[in-house]
């Protein structure tokens, strides 16, 4: 699935329903932080609303064919988890034999997020716009 043709979530959904084997949808939730020892240009690009670090908040999973719109993930994200500024998504081969490879995965995931390692992840802002990141 190619990620240059995702614009927006409704893009993903699309895709990943249309893939041959049923997929699942992982989700890790993040907001945007301020470093802990933050250089005065940091605090203040951060109260511009650029930079800082992501933290991740939340994860889930959601087998594509389950899973209506954006509007009802953030939803739920609202209901169960804090307030969070972007999404990452990415997508593994759903069904029972791959069950078990969720919780790693997102787990990985997760990490990835932490170390600013984004490559295979999409990120959506709280519109489910695409978004591009820099380093």
């Amino acid at each position: 699935m190619s990620s240059a043709s995702i614009a927006e979530f409704a893009d993903l959904l699309r895709l990943a329903r249309a893939e041959p084997q049923p997929q699942q949808l992982l989700f890790v939730f993040v907001k945007a932080a301020l470093p802990e020892a933050a250089t005065p240009a940091q605090r203040a690009e951060f109260a511009a609303g650029v930079g800082g670090e992501l933290e991740p908040l939340m994860v889930v999973d959601k087998a594509a064919d389950t899973l209506a719109d954006f509007a009802s993930l953030t939803a739920e994200a609202a209901a169960f988890g804090p307030p969070w500024s972007l999404v990452f998504a990415s997508t593994q081969p759903g069904g029972d034999a791959n069950a078990d490879a969720v919780g790693p995965a997102l787990d990985e995931m997760v990490e990835r997020v932490r170390a600013g390692w984004l490559t295979g992840m999409i990120a959506f802002d709280r519109r489910g716009r695409a978004v591009a990141l820099r380093g």
